[in-house]
Formats: C-alpha cells, structure tokens, sequence
C-alpha cells in the first residue's frame, strides 16, 4: 500500500472517496484481528509526533502512525533516500513503557520516565527508543501495540494465512480501487511466493472474471482467493474418510482418529471437533464436518506436531536440580562476535526472554571504583556490572518462575568484588539464594520447584558450604586459582598463566551456595573430594573428549554433580559447537552464544521448546539412575534401547516468505530437509528434491524412513532450504522439537526464522508415525 505521502495530487472528491476507502480497509482489518472499532487500535491509525532518541544529542520529532492493514507502521524521515518509511508489527519483539533499555536510561532524565517507551525488534535490529508527549500517550501507544501483537499471534493459523493473503493483495493493487486486473494478479501472485508463465496466469483470470469486465472485483476476487487456497491434499485425505453423504459423520472423524491420527479418542472426542471446528449450523447440527471444518481443524494448534500436552509444564519439577538440562548461554552480554563486538544488557533481557536460565558475566575493575562486564583483553565495549544486575532482576522470570544461576567469571580486585557482592544482595533481596535451604548443612540440590523466582551464584568459594553453620566464616579474604574459562583462553590476546591465582573477597565467596566453582581434576578425584555442590566448568575440547571417551563416567559424574560445558575461545566469531553429545553424556548446563542464530542455537531452543519453555527439561531417567551403565557411543541392552521405525512423509508447504523481499522477480526454490540428532546410531539426515519457482504451496509428496535406538535422547529438525546451484542453499525456515513431543498422523509444522522466530502464516504439512520396531 501506498503512503499518503508520496501519492499523486488527488480532487478533493478523489481525496474524499479515498480517505473513505482507507476507512473501510482499517474497519475491516480491525475486525480480522478482533479489534473492530477499539480506541487504542484507532489512535494508533490516526497517528501522532513522536521523539526519536539515539543520544543526548540527536532527539528528532517524527511522525509515526498504524497503516490500514493493522500491520504495518510507517513514519517519516529526513534521509533523502531511505524510501523504506516502514516496520511491520510482525518483526516487534516486544514493546516496553518507561526508561526501560538501555538507550533511554543513558540519554534521557529520570523525570521523563512517564513519557518513554521502547519497541525491541526481533533478530539484531536496534531497539527504537521514543518519547510521547506526555504519559497518557505513552501508554496508549504501548498498549494499541501490545494488543495488536497479542491478537496476531491468537489467530489461528486459518485467519494467519488469511489476514497474509488479503495484505498481499491490496499491495499489489497499485491504484487503491479494490479491484485486480491481470496485471496485478501478476504481481499478487509474485507477491504471494509463485511464478508462473503468462499463459497459466489469464486462464486464472479468465475462470474468475465471470463479468468479462477486464478486472476481478468482489466476489470475483473472492472465486480467485478460493482457487488460490484450496488444498488438493487435504481433499484427498477428506475423501478417503467421508463415507456419510460426502462428509465426515461423527463414526467417520472417529475413524481418522483412531486409525491416521493414531489417537487414544472417542465419541465425544469427535464430537467435540465438529462443535469446535464445523462453521456450518445445519452440517453442525447433523453431527457431521464439512470440509472446510476438517480444514480449520487441521490447521488448528491441536494438530500441530507439538503435542499439545508437552506445551506446558508437565514434568516433575521436584528433583535435585542437576537433574535437569538447563538452558545456558555463554558470553550473554556479547551481541555479534568476541573481539570487538558490543556488550549490552539488552543481550541479557534478550536471553533471559528467551527462558535461558544461566547467564554469564565476565566481571572486571571499571574506572571509578565501578566493576564493569566485557570479554577481557579485546575490544568489546564495557557495561556497567549495577546495570546488568538490574536488568536481569527485572527481566529474569517474565516467561519462567524457575531459578536463574549468575555464572560469574571474576577478574576484580578485593574492592570491587565487594561493591559486586553489594550489588547482588541489595538489588535482588529476598530472590537471592546467600544461605543453603533448611535447617542443617545440606547434602543434595534443591529442585526447580523449591528454587521458583530465585537467583544462585556461580562462583568460587573460600570455604566448604557447612561454614555456614558452624561460624566459620571469620575469613575476610583469601586465595583461589583463576576460573577455568579465564586461564585457558585461546583467543590470542594475552591472558592469565593457566592456574595463575586471584585474591577473592568474603562477601563475594558468602554468596555462593549451591554452585562452587573448582577445577576439575578427574573424575575418581570429584568422587571422592569434592561435595555435590562443587562444580566444574570444560572448555568444549575438554567436554568432547570425556564425552567420546568416558561418556559412562561423565554421566556419572553428573548424577552427583552439575557440570557447564563452554565454547572455545578460538570461536571469535561466537559460532556454536554441537550441544547434542553433552545433554548425551549428561551435562546440564551446556552453554551456547545466544546472540549467534545458527543450527546449534535452533537445537537448544528444540531441546527446550516443551515443557512450557521454562528452561528445564528433566532428564531421562538412565541419566539420573546411580546403577546406569549407558554409553551413548556403546549402546547395550538397557531402558534407554527403545527400536523405533520413524516414517515421515513430507507431503507440502504453506506460504514460505520470499528470501529477497526488494526484488519481486526472486521466487523461491525450497526443499525439505529432515534431521534426526541423537545418540550417533541416531543421526541421520534426509532430504527431499527441490520445487522451481513456489514458495506459496509446494508439494513433494516424498518419504522418508528413520531407524531411532535411543528416542529419549533425539531431537528432529526439519529445515527448509531455497536451492541454488552456484551456492549454498539459503534458509527459509526451520523448526525442532524432541522427538518423544511429536503426534503421529497428519501434522502442520511451523516454521522459525534463523533467529528461533515464528514466522507468520508458514508451515509444512506433512504425515508421521513413530512405532516401535518389531
């Protein structure tokens, strides 16, 4: 859609006629999104002046205002040529009101708090930091967006594709006048992800325009939208069960249940769809679906591939805590790469909306007496240890109550450790762990459960834990050796001789409870001299090994204890190692960079993704079991051999995005690629062939069959590529979950963007069944 701003002059009829269009088209977008005629949704579309803050500095009034669509804001701009005037809803993380990033709180006063708000985009586009004139208007702008944001993503996936669908079309119908003529289709249909030639594109046209009239309006445009969104796979899947005059009687649905869907259903299970999901009252009545009712109820959440019942918390959340995989990150205030990158509290807020549950603080001496966090002996920029500390209190549990560990890495002077130790008690009070839980000197960890909206610090400490109730803590400092991160840097600078030592302040030491910090010097001797809160941390290289070669032992090992795993300095580019050989061999906090959206990154966020994404998942029980004997190298007879056959058919996609939005010409070529991650017997990759020029529905129909030893263990990622000869294949989508989280039977899978996020209205379709092997 056109802004107002660059159209040509119009007559004030014209102008008349086409602000009363604009009208109609906010009126009925509003309602798409179930906000028809709500004030905070008419405010936005009226617009206002808001200030833009970059610094003290640079503070520009621009005008900023909700397009018709209900998606799209656009503002103006002094850039001669920045003709992109826009941002979508889609691409917000999140909107925040106050002095609540990092920007605001720099460069404006504490006074206009009221007045502030950001918008934090997804991926590593800058926050937007704004000022409304006064509070009232803050708010309302913050609350028009939120609303927006929350009824997007509460529509099914039905309404999604329709809502996309219909903003596709009006961006192709140039001249605003509702109607399409063939020119326009042309361009809808690019727009939409589908090439094809002329002669295929005027007999669409032709076959809707019942009035000869040269261009589709009205229910024309409804007879295209039809042809468009109809679905040959599913009429195939619908007539194979309708035995009841064309449709699905209740018997019949009860039948694909049982026999496709491969569910435990009844009667009233049937019946409950047809009242959910059948539009028609008569067909309703008649206890029987329509096709368009098996169609909403495909594409509904209930038969996403993520089984519904794993999309809360439903482990037992009452073991010992290294009972559990723990979603990591390491070098948390790093947002690009290790050398000289920029450090930012927004990483943590980033991380921890993300339910990452240990983050790292690389702590040094600042100037002024004020300890400060970066990647030392580089050139990444410094913040202020008080800040990150405030900002991991406020953000820590808004998407999971269940504890968040401080991994600190300590290279501070006595005086700053204790301004450090100051911060910490003061700024997070009574959610700081600072003594054992009970009574008397503890001899196992806590559980998730009973450590809900706390934080534990990571850290080295001076003396054993029973100090703590002996008064023996009369020592005002003392001597510990470096961390082990810090003394086996491979990043080229100069760093502290491996096993160099730190003087470390009492109050810093007090604070550490239940994860002490020690150097790992086999496992007999953490066995036999180290208690269960004494922890070590492996450099990855160090992690592999043991896990490749003692991977018995190391599970073992982390039975009693809790163990971070950490990647190599040398990655300077913060890329990942593999986490998938580490939760095998049973090592809870396996840390990763965050801030890095690749392969590795999208298996931890699948590794993490049930459970209510609280950032723990409990783990298999022959990782918790003293007696266990499994070796995922190895594998013998055991509880965790469970043979299943996994067939997967991938069958079609639904609106894949167009990779390169500025050239409409650039069409998609996708492929699907299927991946099982696991135990090695378990990895295994597949891949079907690709599909020229559609990206809107593809179909491959292909499949593909896994044999799965240890199911307990794997996880399943489905990647969709667009295929280039010349180079690599670029990612359109990604998606991973466990593979004991899937539903058999016919399933939408959604689809992510490299950076973990939903990617609005795509998916495949595609059928699965995970039995045991005979």
């Amino acid at each position: 859609m056109s802004c107002w701003k660059n159209r040509q002059k119009m007559s004030p009829a014209e102008e008349l006629a086409h602000k009363e269009n604009l009208r109609k088209v906010a009126k009925e977008n509003g309602k798409r999104i179930g906000l028809d005629g709500d004030p905070d949704l008419q405010f936005l579309i009226v617009g206002g002046m808001l200030t833009k803050v970059r610094s003290r500095s640079w503070q520009k009034n621009r005008f900023y205002r909700l397009q018709e669509d209900c998606k799209t804001v656009w503002h103006d701009s002094n850039k001669f040529f920045n003709r992109k005037h826009t941002f979508s809803i889609d691409d917000i993380d999140s909107v925040r009101n106050g002095r609540q990033s990092e920007g605001l709180n720099k460069h404006t006063d504490p006074s206009e708090e009221d007045r502030c708000f950001s918008i934090v985009f997804k991926g590593r586009k800058k926050v937007l930091d704004l000022m409304a004139d006064n509070q009232q208007d803050a708010n309302q702008w913050v609350k028009g967006f939120e609303k927006i944001m929350s009824n997007m993503r509460n529509l099914s996936r039905q309404q999604q594709s329709e809502h996309w669908i219909i903003d596709c079309m009006r961006k192709a119908d140039k001249n605003a006048d509702n109607k399409m003529n063939l020119k326009e289709l042309k361009r809808f249909l690019r727009h939409v992800n589908i090439e094809v030639d002329d002669v295929y594109a005027e007999e669409i046209f032709k076959k809707c325009d019942q009035s000869n009239s040269g261009y589709l309006e009205d229910e024309e445009i409804k007879k295209f939208y039809e042809l468009l969104t109809h679905r040959e796979e599913i009429d195939v899947i619908y007539s194979n069960y309708a035995e009841t005059d064309g449709q699905l009687s209740v018997r019949d649905l009860l039948n694909f249940l049982l026999n496709e869907q491969r569910e435990e259903a009844t009667v009233s299970d049937a019946l409950r769809l047809i009242e959910k999901y059948e539009m028609d009252e008569t067909i309703k009545q008649n206890r029987h679906m329509s096709k368009d009712g098996f169609q909403m109820y495909l594409q509904h959440e209930d038969c996403d591939l993520l089984n519904p019942a794993y999309k809360n918390v439903y482990q037992d959340m009452t073991q010992p805590l290294n009972h559990y995989y723990i979603s990591s990150s390491h070098n948390t205030y790093l947002t690009k790469d290790q050398l000289k990158g920029p450090s930012s509290t927004e990483a943590y807020i980033r991380a921890l909306m993300k339910s990452c549950r240990c983050v790292e603080l690389d702590c040094w001496d600042g100037p002024n007496g004020e300890p400060v966090i970066y990647h030392g002996y580089t050139l990444t920029s410094k913040i202020l240890f008080r800040d990150t500390i405030k900002a991991i209190k406020d953000y820590a549990f808004k998407t999971s109550d269940y504890p968040v560990i401080l991994s600190l890495e300590n290279h501070c002077s006595v005086d700053q450790q204790k301004l450090m130790a100051h911060y910490i008690i003061s700024i997070l009070g009574d959610a700081l762990v600072s003594q054992p839980l009970g009574d008397f000197v503890p001899s196992d960890f806590p559980s998730p459960e009973e450590l809900k909206g706390k934080f534990l610090i990571k850290g080295k400490r001076l003396n054993k834990l029973d100090a703590a109730f002996n008064n023996n803590n009369t020592i005002s400092e003392g001597t510990v050796s470096e961390e082990d991160e810090a003394a086996e840097q491979e990043n080229g600078q100069s760093a502290p001789q491996k096993n160099s030592k730190i003087k470390l302040a009492r109050e810093l030491s007090d604070i550490v409870v239940y994860c002490k910090s020690v150097h790992f010097n086999g496992f007999e001797h953490a066995r036999e001299k180290l208690d269960f809160y004494e922890m070590s941390s492996f450099k990855e290289s160090k992690a592999f090994n043991l896990a490749e070669n003692s991977a018995t032992a190391f599970i073992h090992h982390n039975i009693d204890k809790l163990s971070r795993t950490y990647p190599a300095g040398s990655r300077t580019d913060s890329s990942n190692y593999n986490p998938v050989p580490l939760w095998n061999a049973g090592c809870q906090i396996v840390a990763l960079n965050f801030q890095t959206p690749q392969k590795e990154m999208h298996i931890n966020q699948g590794r993490f993704l049930p459970n209510g994404m609280c950032g723990y998942i409990l783990k298999p029980e022959f990782q918790r079991d003293p007696s266990s004997q499994f070796d995922p190298n190895d594998l013998t007879e055991g509880p965790w051999l469970r043979r299943m056959i996994l067939h997967i058919m991938v069958i079609s996609a639904q609106q894949l995005p167009k990779l390169n939005v500025e050239k409409q010409k650039s069409i998609v070529d996708p492929l699907v690629r299927v991946e099982v991650h696991g135990v090695q017997l378990d990895n295994a990759s597949k891949e079907t062939h690709y599909i020229t020029n559609n990206g809107f529905n593809p179909m491959w129909n292909e499949r593909f069959q896994f044999h799965i030893y240890v199911p307990e263990l794997a996880i399943l990622r489905f990647v969709v590529e667009d295929y280039d000869t010349a180079s690599a294949n670029d990612l359109i989508g990604q998606y991973c979950l466990p593979l004991t989280c899937i539903q058999n039977g016919y399933r939408h899978v959604p689809l992510l963007n490299k950076n973990g996020d939903m990617i609005s209205s795509a998916g495949l379709f595609v059928h699965v069944m995970l039995l045991d092997a005979e």
